[in-house]
């Protein structure tokens, strides 16, 4: 069976996805672009790492969110930058 991209992330990496996929404005596409982990495999990874409740609420949460899938944003990816934040 090969190495699922999951299994090969460092613990500090797991971290990083689990709170980017518990992040709502952060899409599955970003998370699978900086670690090569798939949205089935965020999933998986969630359903692992939350308690049950906790997975559950975040499925519930997520399921059919715009802002989770870029082809279903109906806007460019970018940073937010607030009007009154200072800087470029």
């Amino acid at each position: 069976m090969p190495q699922r991209p999951s299994s090969s992330l460092t613990p500090a990496d797991r971290d990083r996805v689990i709170q980017m996929a518990w992040e709502d404005r952060t899409s599955f596409d970003a998370i699978e672009r900086q670690f090569g982990v798939t949205p089935g495999e965020v999933i998986q990874l969630m359903r692992s790492e939350l308690k049950p409740s906790s997975f559950r609420m975040w499925r519930e949460r997520t399921a059919g969110r715009k802002t989770k899938h870029v082809a279903k944003r109906g806007f460019e990816i970018g940073r937010f930058r607030c009007p009154s934040q200072r800087g470029n």
